[in-house]
């Protein structure tokens, strides 16, 4: 049997399983989705998207997720070139005529973007990060497709004023927006993905319901995040090097009404700042903050731009390649509204929190 279209792939799928089950629904914004999983994928789902969960009673995407399944035959796959600086196979991809088949190496998770039928099966319950991801991706592709455009950056909102922070590889922009979080008041709107719109005077931005995977050196330097660490982990890794501390990837996902309490989340707000992080650890000069004009410095606008990625369908059907970049001009027009300030000096999360309270008590 051939693999040529979205119906050729439903046909081997079993949905109705995911589609006897109880809807779970999200609202992101303006954008709503509807995930039909059973089992106890549902739950830990559920539970993870607690702050999102919605009725929805005519959304704007439908997600169906099942365990296990494979197709037959196996998809010639061809490989998703990654991002410079980035190496290993990651994503690989498989077009039909009407939708594209994305299909995880390391874990072995498959996922059918369609415009009529998205699905995500193989392995599924073990990788619920992934299920997430995919979820999210699909909010993303909704705004993207009105013409919103996706940052690479934090944001976190309070009192009308939201503040976006980008920042250049391994910047620490999650530490940053989380120092932010102690600030009274202060809401959580998204930790690696932002959207934007220039709206009229302004410009709008909305996140997606994405927890913060953070860094133990993160939660070392930060009193609220010392219990998601054993008494035992703390000892180990604060008797490392300090490089080798900043270099580690062992990631904890942060839920933030666990650590801030609830009611500290708000997806979509007003954008009025944009802070791009381009400070240094060995810097010797002090923490300092000063007004950019974007378009005069592409090295920044390339920190705050984020490829779609191989889920992203145009509105005519057709899908991204691997060789496509964002444009910068559409990023322009985005932020156009926005004030773009520039982080140099030495890296310090104590200057970069006191910033941050300067700006939303002005």
């Amino acid at each position: 049997m051939s693999l040529t279209t979205v119906s050729d792939i439903a046909a081997q799928l079993e949905l109705s399983g995911a589609q006897a089950a109880e809807p779970l629904g999200l609202r992101v914004g303006p954008v709503s989705v509807c995930i039909l999983c059973e089992g106890p994928l549902r739950d830990v789902l559920a539970d993870y998207f607690k702050e999102a969960t919605d009725v929805v009673a005519d959304p704007d995407i439908t997600v169906h997720v099942v365990e296990g399944q494979a197709l037959d035959p196996a998809p010639a796959w061809q490989d998703w070139a990654r991002e410079p600086g980035k190496t290993g196979r990651k994503d690989a991809i498989h077009d039909l005529t009407d939708g594209r088949l994305i299909h995880k190496r390391r874990t072995g998770v498959t996922f059918l973007q369609s415009t009529d039928l998205l699905v995500a099966f193989g392995p599924v319950t073990e990788n619920a990060n992934q299920v997430v991801n995919f979820v999210n991706t699909q909010v993303l592709n909704n705004r993207q497709r009105a013409g919103w455009e996706i940052c690479h950056a934090a944001a976190v909102s309070k009192g009308g004023r939201t503040l976006a922070i980008a920042g250049l590889s391994g910047g620490g922009k999650s530490t940053s927006i989380l120092r932010m979080m102690d600030i009274p008041g202060m809401s959580f709107m998204t930790n690696d993905r932002l959207l934007v719109q220039a709206d009229g005077l302004g410009a709008q931005g909305l996140g997606i319901p994405k927890h913060p995977r953070i860094n133990p050196g993160t939660i070392l330097g930060n009193d609220r995040l010392h219990d998601m660490l054993s008494a035992q982990r703390k000892a180990e890794l604060r008797a490392m090097p300090a490089d080798d501390l900043w270099q580690l990837e062992e990631k904890y996902d942060l839920f933030i009404s666990d650590i801030y309490g609830a009611g500290r989340i708000e997806y979509a707000a007003p954008l009025t700042d944009f802070w791009v992080l381009n400070w240094q650890r060995d810097e010797e000069q002090v923490t300092m903050i000063e007004e950019v004009d974007l378009a005069a410095r592409p090295d920044l606008l390339a920190a705050i731009m984020k490829s779609a990625g191989p889920f992203y369908q145009f509105p005519d059907g057709s899908f991204l390649r691997d060789t496509a970049a964002p444009d910068p001009e559409g990023y322009l027009a985005a932020l156009r509204n926005v004030r773009v300030q520039e982080v140099t000096g030495r890296l310090d999360f104590d200057a970069i929190a006191y910033l941050g309270r300067e700006l939303f008590d002005a």
